[in-house]
């Protein structure tokens, strides 16, 4: 027991460091080269202009508060990914010039347990930075930038498939576990539930639009999944979820309001595509409930997701009639007048809440 409490804690505390140590100088680039949109605002989900969205900023920024996308950088993501990254790299090159016991007690690198969820995180991390990039460096005259929705989800479901593939191919995965069932076998159509799963989740990634907002609710939902990889003795897994919640610690510490800098792409992209990647390892792979809890676990980004496609729908079936004042949810309840940092408080304790009871039914 001591040495799993070792192998995660280590690893988490090292990454939380690292992004600590890196953000001055990441942030003073990303200022120096003024990387933020080049003009502000926000489209919605079909391509019009987000007006009461950008009308709230606009009263954010008349009150002195820190939302004007043109003076805050993007790609503050690369806190997350790049502590964790450093953390495997450290750890490793650690290993090979002092092989001790400690050392072996603490690498949690490992193919069996880790190699997949790792390498969609950097996969993702990439992706969406170079969407930033895109967005940042994209034609002034446009308030969106970037790769197209429709191009993001081509690329995260072409991920989804490869990994799917790997599941049930190589890894003979082809079923979830399910109340009162047991394992439920899928066959073939695993594939297309793993792959509609990831998208959903990555969908979630809408969450991201409040100072803090979803960097505590993404380290809320992988310690959650850390709790339960430690439960099914995936000690590198739960190593992993930890490493990735130090990051977003030390992410936090610099994005409370007033935020530094934004996660954007490159961080929701990476977060949310792997946390769907943790849900599946920690399923059937794992002798447990991964899948089945995910929609409790992940129910903010899921509620956010929802919240679109429902103002959406309603706009199109109630002749522009909206449900929301803006969607996704937590901008709405802005727009009916909490301050934002009570959005974020709030968010975060019905996180921790659901976080729980994901765990106990995990565990059950």
């Amino acid at each position: 027991m001591i040495a799993d409490i070792v192998k995660v804690f280590i690893p988490a505390t090292i990454s939380f460091l690292i992004g600590i140590a890196m953000t001055p100088s990441w942030s003073k680039f990303l200022y120096r080269h003024k990387m933020w949109k080049q003009k502000s605002g926000k489209l919605t989900i079909d391509g019009k202009d987000a007006e009461e969205f950008n009308k709230l900023r606009q009263n954010d920024c008349a009150m002195g508060a820190n939302s004007d996308e043109t003076k805050t950088p993007r790609m503050g993501g690369v806190v997350i990914w790049g502590s964790a990254l450093s953390t495997v790299i450290i750890i490793w090159i650690l290993s090979i010039i002092f092989p001790t016991d400690l050392m072996h007690k603490v690498a949690f690198f490992s193919r069996g347990q880790t190699w997949i969820p790792f390498s969609t995180l950097l996969l993702g991390a990439i992706v969406g930075l170079v969407d930033d990039y895109l967005e940042i460096r994209g034609n002034g005259s446009h308030i969106a930038g970037g790769l197209s929705l429709k191009k993001r989800l081509i690329i995260v479901g072409l991920v989804a498939i490869s990994i799917a593939l790997w599941f049930y191919v190589k890894l003979d995965i082809s079923g979830i576990w399910f109340p009162s069932i047991g394992e439920f076998h899928l066959g073939w159509l695993f594939i297309p539930f793993f792959v509609l799963v990831v998208l959903a989740i990555y969908s979630g990634g809408v969450i991201d639009g409040i100072d803090g907002l979803a960097g505590g609710i993404f380290a809320i939902a992988y310690a959650a999944y850390g709790v339960i990889a430690v439960y099914q003795n995936q000690i590198d897994l739960a190593a992993f979820c930890l490493v990735v919640v130090g990051g977003i610690l030390a992410f936090l510490w610099f994005n409370i309001p007033p935020a530094r800098f934004y996660m954007s792409e490159t961080g929701s992209m990476s977060l949310t595509i792997t946390l769907a990647i943790i849900a599946f390892m920690t399923d059937t792979l794992g002798d447990g409930r991964g899948i089945i809890v995910l929609p409790i676990i992940a129910a903010p980004l899921i509620i956010s997701s929802l919240s679109n496609i429902i103002q959406i729908l309603s706009k199109k079936l109630r002749n522009g009639k909206k449900v929301f004042r803006i969607a996704p949810l937590h901008h709405h309840f802005e727009a009916i007048g909490w301050p934002s940092y009570k959005v974020t408080m709030r968010y975060w304790v019905i996180s921790i809440i659901f976080g729980i009871a994901g765990i106990i039914l995990a565990l059950i």
